[in-house]
């Protein structure tokens, strides 16, 4: 099983480097206690053979399926609890010019897609089964030879080898076996017998505060106590090569007593990373943020950037330049630290949008 908290780490680009590290008396005092209502789910993943299946931690699983030649792709998804149903979205990079409609086909058994319509629909179209169909093709393929997504005249073949397996781990997860709602392994025993899905964590944030002083804008200077840190220092090394990006810092007050900096801390074709630190509104008491995830504790962001609005710290780690794979997380200010609002991924780089990742947590609002 994969490490999911460290999907992100692994994705970095060795351009960024890691920024180095403060003691750990400060890493702990960036690590958030208050404003989060824990729960019991965890998060899980596996590959079988060809396939890749993930369950969050409110037991929401997804299985995806990837194209032997060209670029397509299948996902399976199927919320926790005994009401659930699943839903199936296939989608395409064609080689040659879009021709509609696009559908999946299963031993030669074909279901009809409903473009889903957004601004990248155009040139890399994605498609949702009926929900009326979805069981039948999770079942042609879990017990069939050859799929294939057709869109117009082109065909691209995918994979079956792990789907059954896939399915299989899913209805074991979310406690479906011998069930009526079961994926792969059915059975006679009543839907009411699924588990609910488990409680999830609740985040809140703190009441926002102002920003006056403090933002992105240029001519910003860290403070001095900042710029003497062991891992402010390593990350002014990892950056030398541009001094115009060594200059891009910004600034946002957290609370009456607390003022968080970003340190640039590599860059690459794709990826901009940032450290971030804390200190008082005089510059004093500088200590590193490390931002909590499934696993290890992040202390760089990938592309990200923080909304004194909602208090949230967004950050997109793209695995390649495409943003097909890598991951994504969300960050909440809660008045005592940064407690983690939600992250999804895409370890491999099938095509698939950000949009349609699997999450590997949710929280409450």
């Amino acid at each position: 099983m994969r490490n999911i908290g460290s999907l992100a780490a692994a994705m970095l680009l060795a351009a960024c480097g890691n920024g180095g590290a403060d003691d750990a008396g400060a890493a702990k005092a960036a690590t958030p206690s208050g404003g989060v209502i824990q729960a019991s789910g965890e998060a899980g993943d596996r590959t079988f053979r060809d396939w890749y299946a993930v369950c969050d931690n409110a037991n929401t699983c997804y299985a995806f399926g990837h194209a032997t030649e060209g670029t397509g792709w299948v996902r399976v998804s199927i919320p926790a609890g005994p009401d659930a149903h699943p839903s199936v979205v296939v989608g395409v990079w064609p080689q040659g010019e879009i021709v509609r409609p696009v559908s999946a086909r299963v031993d030669g058994r074909t279901f009809a897609g409903t473009i889903v319509a957004d601004d990248a629909a155009d040139e890399f179209p994605i498609a949702t089964i009926a929900p009326a169909d979805a069981r039948r093709l999770i079942d042609a393929m879990t017990q069939g030879q050859a799929m294939a997504i057709v869109a117009g005249a082109e065909t691209v073949p995918i994979s079956l080898s792990g789907a059954a397996a896939s399915m299989l781990w899913i209805d074991e997860r979310q406690g479906r076996l011998d069930t009526t709602t079961a994926l792969m392994r059915g059975g006679p025993r009543p839907a009411s017998q699924v588990p609910a899905a488990p409680e999830i964590p609740r985040v809140v944030a703190a009441p926002s505060v102002s920003q006056a002083g403090y933002g992105d804008q240029e001519g910003q200077t860290l403070p001095a106590s900042i710029e003497a840190l062991p891992a402010a220092i390593a990350c002014r090394a990892e950056t030398a090569f541009n001094p115009d990006l060594q200059k891009v810092i910004s600034s946002a007050r957290l609370n009456a007593n607390t003022v968080m900096w970003s340190v640039p801390c590599g860059a690459g074709a794709y990826n901009f990373a940032n450290a971030y630190f804390t200190t008082d509104p005089q510059g004093a008491n500088p200590r590193r943020v490390v931002f909590p995830t499934q696993g290890e504790p992040e202390d760089l962001l990938v592309n990200a950037a923080y909304d004194p609005a909602t208090r949230v710290i967004d950050a997109f780690n793209k695995g390649r330049g495409l943003g097909d794979c890598g991951y994504a997380g969300r960050w909440t200010w809660t008045g005592r630290g940064f407690a983690q609002k939600s992250s999804s991924g895409m370890s491999e780089c099938w095509g698939v949008p950000s949009e349609y990742w699997p999450t590997f947590r949710v929280t409450a609002e």
